[in-house]
């Protein structure tokens, strides 16, 4: 695989399936645009990586610092050829009759709106250059219904939703978009879950285990790269067989 000449912007990237994602363009030549808020964490991040890595700290739920954001990245390194939204927020556990609607919309404006402004300000610069590939973070959430957190569900469903109408828009004019499906992966998401849950979680996976971020970053390398160039519009889990399977 490689990136040699291409420059890839990634949110949600000081840490988990961002961070590594970037590990692995970046030693495959390319150039990273890191966005995330910790921005302590996210300058580690870009020493580790080195001068290909250039971060930038942005709450992608404002508009406006996203924005910035990217503007900033295209500044620094040029055309955009590809761009990863990987931000996510978790939301809350509970029944939805008392779900609150602040963090409902909280989860759907990181999740779902959040991508939307991105896409649609790097998308026609990409459309007339006639390349560029987009890639959504998901979760077995975008395909199959599950109860508890219903701000959680709903968004990652829309997220597959967002990346399939953006793929069809503009299939022709050769930019591809995808969702990125992750199971059960070690992830600073998957820490606050208790050690009885990820158990439990390891169990009901074929693979009898959890992931690693490098396994789902090998993934997203990929449907970023011009090795994937007839991919797009896809649901793509990495999952260890759990969406493969017949709970019984």
């Amino acid at each position: 695989m490689d990136f040699t000449g291409q420059h890839v912007v990634i949110t949600g990237a000081s840490s988990g399936i961002g961070r590594a994602t970037a590990e692995r363009i970046a030693a495959a030549g390319g150039r990273v645009s890191l966005i995330a808020r910790r921005g302590a964490v996210l300058a580690d991040v870009v020493r580790a990586i080195g001068a290909s890595a250039d971060g930038i700290v942005a709450d992608v739920g404002c508009k406006e610092e996203l924005n910035a954001a990217l503007d900033a990245a295209l500044a620094r390194h040029g055309a955009i050829d590809g761009l990863f939204l990987n931000a996510a927020a978790g939301g809350q556990f509970g029944p939805a009759v008392s779900y609150d609607e602040a963090e409902f919309e909280a989860v759907m404006r990181v999740n779902v709106v959040s991508p939307f402004w991105a896409i649609r300000h790097v998308l026609p610069a990409m459309v007339a250059r006639g390349r560029g590939a987009i890639l959504l973070t998901g979760s077995l959430a975008s395909e199959r219904g599950m109860a508890g957190n219903i701000g959680y569900l709903a968004s990652k469903h829309g997220t597959l939703g967002l990346a399939r109408g953006i793929a069809m828009e503009v299939a022709a004019a050769g930019v591809r978009c995808n969702c990125l499906n992750p199971g059960f992966i070690d992830t600073q998401m998957l820490a606050a879950v208790p050690g009885h849950q990820r158990a439990n979680m390891a169990m009901r996976t074929p693979q009898a285990r959890i992931g690693r971020p490098e396994e789902a970053a090998a993934v997203a390398a990929f449907l970023l790269s011009d090795e994937a160039s007839h991919v797009t519009a896809q649901s793509w889990a990495v999952d260890g067989g759990l969406l493969g399977t017949l709970a019984l």
